[in-house]
């Protein structure tokens, strides 16, 4: 079933709901962690990466309110400018810390029940299916070792210089499928998987399998919010 993120969007969401069912769509781009998959700690692995950064004497007000990834962008270009060779150890060793961080979760990280089966029923409707994630590649692939056979394409962190809430990444992958945007559909559990789909005009859904919670999704601009993927219709 679907829950209206609240009343007064009563109106906007039939609307778009009209809007999707009057458009055929293309392709289906999904989040991985907290989406087809359970979220990685991502609370703690921003800390260990704070953490990582202090050790190299960076202010705090270079990297304040960043995400992840764009914190160590953020400070590996504030000690380039101070110390290149500062800057380089700092650079590998952050990327590297994320990475661990991140495979040695995959280890222990399975797909949410379902999923395979629910992304051959979207193949089966023509459809063509992406992935766009902020992970990188290695571990989404130990989590899910055959997604390639069920999605047409994947755009993680190692396969892009932009990464989401940028709508590049996003567009990097349509262009991969040959597929417009305001035809295609962003799934998500994240803010930021609503703020980059919207910015490209695609359909816009949130799931409630990760960081995000109904009010929040619709907020970020969620045309509709759903409890899982497997709730997904099109």
């Amino acid at each position: 079933h679907r829950r209206d993120p609240c009343s007064s969007m009563a109106t906007s969401q039939g609307a778009s709901l009209i809007n999707k069912a009057a458009t055929a769509k293309q392709a289906v781009l999904f989040d991985f962690d907290g989406t087809l998959a359970p979220n990685l700690d991502l609370p703690d692995m921003r800390r260990q990466v704070i953490a990582l950064t202090e050790t190299f004497d960076v202010p705090a007000d270079v990297y304040a309110d960043r995400y992840i990834v764009e914190i160590i962008d953020a400070a590996t270009a504030w000690l380039h400018e101070r110390e290149p060779a500062a800057s380089a150890k700092y650079h590998e060793n952050a990327h590297q810390l994320i990475v661990d961080i991140e495979i040695n979760a995959a280890a222990n990280t399975d797909p949410f029940p379902g999923i395979g089966e629910k992304l051959e029923q979207l193949k089966t409707q023509g459809l063509q299916l992406g992935v766009v994630t902020r992970n990188c590649r290695a571990a989404v692939l130990q989590v899910f070792p055959d997604l390639l056979d069920y999605v047409h394409a994947m755009f993680a962190r190692d396969d892009t210089t932009h990464l989401k809430p940028d709508p590049r990444h996003l567009r990097d992958c349509l262009v991969a499928l040959g597929c417009e945007s305001s035809k295609s559909v962003m799934v998500g559990d994240g803010a930021l998987d609503m703020h980059a789909g919207r910015a490209l005009d695609m359909y816009c859904v949130g799931v409630l399998t990760g960081s995000g919670d109904a009010q929040a999704l619709s907020d970020a601009g969620a045309h509709e919010v759903i409890d899982h993927c497997l709730d997904l219709t099109l």
